[in-house]
């Protein structure tokens, strides 16, 4: 019997008595304090992460059995109390009545959250981006990703785009592709001079190593590869591998490498080469702005406040009227 989630992290506050499951992220060994040992874990559900911190006053042997019976990954039922500590909200487990139970009954969508939209009319759209594209070999190249690689077309349906900024969930990585391509299809209208099959192809092609970057369990991690080698690399050898199979002209390889490899416009932003051409450029605007725009919107719809604009760590402030 599933458990029914009532308790979700985004929405507790200040003393709050927490009895509810969540998915468990990481853990750090237990550590002695004055009474005691504790020790830390990093807990989330579809909405967000908050720090859980255990306090017992028992020995090592019966704290290190209670840490020993959940691992990363796991779904815990917690009971304890919200606070705040410097100024950021954390949950206290003190037993005897505060627990940690490792749990079997949850439903998967309390913690990874879906897109709000139907995954195959997505994936049918991007199919028609498809069949607008003149350039035999381009289309060959996306033949081979998004109707000839099943397995692949089973992981980017259901990718998430990222782990926190934009379409953190199930479908976003098909979504946030879709809304690039959109917006690179209204730029090459406005310009028509633009090569329209290049910037199309690879607004398609742009984020496809995020397949292998984050690790779906309970929660949406990166991956070691994604850790090590970050999406644009990891996309580049997808990229490349296919192109090889299919003897791509080297120029139009050369370009679509560019493409993907200049995707964050900088150096410093992640692009191990600078855009270089005006659709790789169109790329990267097109990219950066799905992205900044969904964040300040979710910032500016999850606000909870009668003030005119709350201050966010990575946007600056946002003006909420």
């Amino acid at each position: 019997m599933q458990m029914s989630k009532k308790q979700f992290i985004s929405h507790l506050k200040d003393g709050e008595i927490v009895d509810d499951v969540f998915a468990v992220k990481f853990k750090k060994p237990p550590v002695p304090y004055q009474k005691g040992y504790w020790f830390e874990i990093r807990i989330s559900d579809k909405t967000d992460e908050i720090t859980a911190k255990y306090w017992s006053t028992d020995d090592l042997t019966s704290v290190n059995k209670i840490y020993a019976s959940f691992e990363k990954g796991d779904v815990v039922h917690i009971i304890g109390k919200a606070s705040t500590y410097m100024n950021k909200m954390e949950i206290s487990i003190n037993p005897p009545s505060g627990k940690i139970i490792k749990t079997e009954n949850y439903s998967i969508s309390d913690f990874i959250s879906e897109s709000k939209f139907n995954i195959e009319e997505m994936y049918s759209t991007l199919l028609n981006y498809i069949n607008s594209i003149k350039n035999k070999d381009m289309v060959n190249i996306l033949n081979s990703f998004f109707i000839q690689d099943a397995e692949f077309i089973k992981q980017f349906k259901f990718s998430p785009a990222a782990m926190h900024l934009h379409q953190n969930y199930l479908g976003g990585l098909l979504e946030h592709t879709l809304n690039v391509t959109s917006i690179c299809k209204t730029i090459s209208e406005i310009y028509p001079e633009l090569d329209y099959d290049l910037l199309i192809t690879s607004s398609l092609l742009h984020d496809i190593g995020k397949i292998k970057e984050f690790d779906i369990t309970t929660s949406i991690d990166v991956s070691e590869e994604g850790m090590l080698k970050g999406h644009i690399t990891i996309g580049n050898e997808l990229l490349v591998e296919k192109m090889k199979a299919l003897n791509t002209p080297n120029l139009i390889a050369l370009k679509l490498s560019h493409m993907m490899l200049s995707q964050h416009g900088k150096k410093e932003f992640g692009s191990p080469v600078n855009p270089q051409m005006p659709e790789a450029v169109a790329l990267y605007f097109a990219d950066d702005c799905d992205s900044k725009v969904y964040q300040y919107l979710k910032a500016k719809l999850d606000a909870k406040t009668d003030d005119l604009w709350i201050y966010n760590s990575k946007l600056g402030h946002v003006y909420l009227k």
